[in-house]
């Protein structure tokens, strides 16, 4: 069992490696280690798993309704749904089946949804269903004045992205999988038994290569000679609300979708809180991930159509993430196996609702390129902490509290995070090493005063590390 984020990469040749630890990368490398006689590392150039698109999406679980019927897409994120919300329920990652309402507010809208009807039977759901404004209403007596009906999806769910990404992650990990922090891959080499890698900490032989770098997957393409798609980061930007605008939401409300994708939504979040984007803006720099005042009133001024009231609740926080978005409308998985070699690119907001599905799909190429996947085992499941809204804390479960007391601490009083959670997080398979890395674990310094009160005592642990129990 191997995490390293420090020093020279070790002399080892791997059977498989896959550079990008995001969500689907993580969900790869979980579903190669089910096959234990294969040596597999997973590399990702930022100190923690999940730290690029994966950790700024919408964490909507979706049911692909709307996907374009017969492609990969439509498929994979079809297939995705019930893996993943499987995994979810045996691992402990929150979910809650909201349902979704996408609103027409005008004519031509209102038209429209019963094409998205007929799109969803073609995807295999039957169970959506057209409603006129007074049952619309009746659902979410909230929503703006000149709605005219809706499209009601029962099926769409929201989902702990972070929890996911680590899940799969730890799951790997634990069957054996190595994985490279802080290691960026600068160039390839083809050898004759596959590839050399010059990372940022060396050198790191594979005899098979997954591509599955996200907003770079196109550089790492252009490195053995494929021009099949070009990454535009689109960035999107997001308001959180906080907890108390849950109430004025019972839906994820979703525009009917364009071109640049489903547009601004609002939509409950599995912590209890309400987020309000993303907006949609082409850009050339792959590391512009910050937020600017005209995003922001953008959303302001959709938001104030959709949902008046929300405006008027506090805003806990603001983000915005990158998109991997290509010139085509269908994910660009693509297996080489002159080169022994699988890109995994274009995966957009439904990659992760779609990433336990595209890790068996690209398995699949693997071996259909000539990589022997020996026999199967499936990894011993993981619990991970439940960061819902809905599921009691640690510290409201006396036979935990009983058992070790440090559960009752609470660091964090916002997010309700004790002393004894942030304590396992910095003991866990892939401990966090940032205050980000520690937030997306346990929800310490999240929550309304954003670690104005919590952050010293949070940082004084983390700092600390696990072999320190002393009081914060």
């Amino acid at each position: 069992m191997t995490v390293r984020a420090e020093g020279p990469l070790p002399r080892v040749a791997y059977d498989v490696t896959v550079v990008g630890a995001g969500v689907v990368g993580c969900a790869i490398a979980r579903e190669l280690a089910r096959h234990p006689r294969l040596r597999v590392a997973l590399v990702e150039a930022q100190d923690d798993v999940g730290q690029g698109t994966s950790k700024a999406n919408t964490a909507i679980l979706h049911t692909g309704f709307d996907a374009t019927p017969g492609t990969l897409e439509a498929r994979l994120v079809r297939d995705g749904h019930g893996r993943l919300s499987a995994f979810a329920a045996e691992s402990g990652i929150a979910v809650e089946r909201v349902g979704a309402l996408l609103v027409a507010w005008d004519e031509e809208q209102l038209a429209a949804l019963h094409g998205l009807v007929r799109k969803a039977e073609r995807n295999g759901h039957t169970d959506t269903r057209t409603m006129g404004a007074g049952e619309l209403y009746a659902r979410e007596p909230h929503l703006g004045p000149g709605a005219l009906g809706a499209l009601h999806v029962p099926g769409e769910s929201i989902v702990c992205p972070w929890t996911t990404t680590l899940a799969y992650a730890t799951q790997a990990v634990r069957a054996g999988v190595d994985l490279y922090l802080g290691t960026g891959v600068q160039d390839i080499a083809r050898e004759a038994h596959g590839h050399r890698l010059t990372t940022t900490r060396g050198a790191l032989a594979t005899r098979y290569l997954v591509n599955a770098a996200g907003l770079h997957a196109d550089t790492l393409d252009r490195r053995l000679g494929h021009r099949d798609f070009t990454v535009s980061p689109r960035r999107g930007q997001l308001l959180v609300l906080d907890k108390p605008a849950r109430q004025l939401v019972r839906h994820i409300l979703l525009p009917v979708p364009t071109a640049l994708g489903k547009g601004v939504l609002v939509a409950p979040t599995v912590h209890g809180n309400v987020l309000l984007g993303p907006t949609a803006e082409d850009l050339h720099d792959k590391r512009s991930t910050q937020s600017t005042a005209e995003g922001l009133a953008l959303l302001r001024r959709k938001g104030r159509r959709i949902l008046p009231a929300l405006l008027d609740e506090e805003v806990t926080a603001v983000y915005a993430g990158l998109r991997a978005a290509t010139e085509h409308d269908d994910y660009r998985i693509t297996a080489h196996p002159g080169q022994a070699y699988v890109t995994v690119g274009g995966i957009r907001s439904t990659g992760l609702t779609a990433s336990m599905a595209i890790a068996a799909h690209v398995t699949d190429l693997l071996a259909g390129t000539g990589l022997d996947l020996g026999p199967v085992r499936e990894p011993e499941p993981v619990t991970m902490p439940n960061l819902g809204a809905t599921a009691p804390r640690p510290h409201q479960r006396p036979e935990l509290v009983a058992a070790d007391p440090e559960y009752a601490a609470l660091v964090c009083h916002c997010e309700r995070v004790s002393r004894g959670e942030i304590r396992d997080a910095l003991t866990s398979t892939i401990p966090p090493r940032t205050l980000e890395g520690l937030r997306r674990r346990t929800r310490a310094r999240a929550g309304r005063c954003q670690g104005t009160y919590c952050g010293a005592a949070v940082r004084e642990l983390l700092e600390r590390g696990p072999g320190d129990r002393g009081r914060a």
